[in-house]
């Protein structure tokens, strides 16, 4: 099949390759419709490897998608062919201890798509366990079917900051994960969210959601603008969403005493941290690593019309030309969000 491969660093091919696509009996085909570009595929196009992850062979990229069931395992009873769907790209040993404690994210035998070595999912078909495969509500569209990843972070983050109703929150980074950390903390409860970014063009999206305070830090600092706005106590919840070890020096300022900061970037390198900042303020730190047990409410609350994801999707691209988009998206436009490749259908 034909397949957008990673060769080595900075090198892309649109050609064919042989990968496995036999159906076990609790397995479904799936044919792929729409697969979005996240950071960590442009991070192994742009750099070759993610940490420990190295591409040391070739490797489909791609693990935002969505698509229709074209064939079901025997043993398959709640999926159908015809089906469209959005599919979790991490696969956990569900006899494993993480899986066990419901932190099966955290599994270290997880498989996990555009991962090295496992292949990724821009290219006609895939198989995958129909445990992680999610039918697609009718009002779903395949374009929020493949932000469903995304969000689910999104959701992961709110979800371990324990937002209690009428939170304020904030979120450092306005590309695609904190925008989805933004729009799930207001649907988990919080009353405002500010977002702070320097790019201008990113916090006009941002900023179309109501709830939503954009802040410039190329104008103005957050803390200032947050701790005038609070008289000076703070939010309950920061996000750190940017992955840049530049915010770590006075990460804590934002946030009030007795809060929580949730670290979801992750930095290249290895950042200082500011020990007696986050101690005199008692803060409780949280981690996010993916999500866990996540996709169906992300599925429900975008169903609902209570999230809307259609504004953050910047652009649109055929899968012949998915080397052009990856090498868009390796420019990081201020005016792109979330680009997207087409497999099926018309251009969105």
């Amino acid at each position: 099949m034909k397949a957008l491969v990673l060769e080595k660093k900075s090198q892309l091919t649109l050609r064919d390759i042989e990968l496995p696509l036999e159906v076990g009996p609790n397995d479904v085909k799936i044919a792929l419709h729409t697969v979005g570009i996240c950071g960590s595929d442009v991070h192994y196009y742009t750099h070759g490897g993610i940490g420990n992850y190295i591409v040391r062979q070739p490797m489909v990229l791609g693990h935002e998608a969505s698509g229709v069931i074209v064939e079901t395992g025997s043993a398959v009873r709640n999926l159908k062919v015809g089906d469209r769907v959005c599919m979790e790209p991490g696969v956990p040993n569900l006899t494993s201890r993480a899986s066990k404690l419901g932190i099966y994210n955290v599994d270290p035998e997880v498989s996990f798509w555009a991962t090295p070595p496992v292949h990724g999912v821009l290219r006609p078909e895939v198989v995958h366990p129909a445990a992680f495969t999610y039918r697609l509500p009718d009002q779903v569209t395949f374009a929020e079917g493949a932000m469903v990843e995304p969000f689910a972070i999104g959701m992961q983050a709110a979800t371990r900051a324990r937002i209690a109703p009428g939170d304020t929150a904030a979120v450092i980074g306005c590309g695609p994960i904190g925008i989805m950390v933004a729009l799930a903390a207001l649907a988990g409860g919080c009353s405002k969210v500010y977002i702070s970014d320097l790019s201008a063009p990113k916090l006009a999206i941002a900023g179309q959601y109501p709830g939503i305070v954009p802040v410039n830090v190329g104008e103005q600092s957050l803390a200032d603008v947050i701790l005038k706005d609070t008289g000076g106590w703070g939010v309950d919840v920061l996000f750190e969403a940017s992955g840049s070890a530049k915010v770590y020096p006075d990460l804590f300022a934002p946030a009030r005493p007795g809060g929580a900061v949730v670290l979801v970037g992750l930095p290249v390198e290895q950042v200082g941290f500011n020990v007696p900042a986050a101690v005199a303020k008692e803060i409780r730190i949280e981690t996010v690593f993916r999500y866990a047990n996540i996709y169906e409410r992300a599925l429900q609350l975008i169903a609902s019309g209570k999230v809307n994801l259609k504004p953050v999707i910047t652009g649109t691209f055929h899968f012949s030309e998915s080397i052009q988009a990856f090498e868009r998206a390796a420019k990081g436009l201020p005016s792109d969000v979330k680009l997207q490749i087409l497999l099926d259908g018309e251009r969105a």
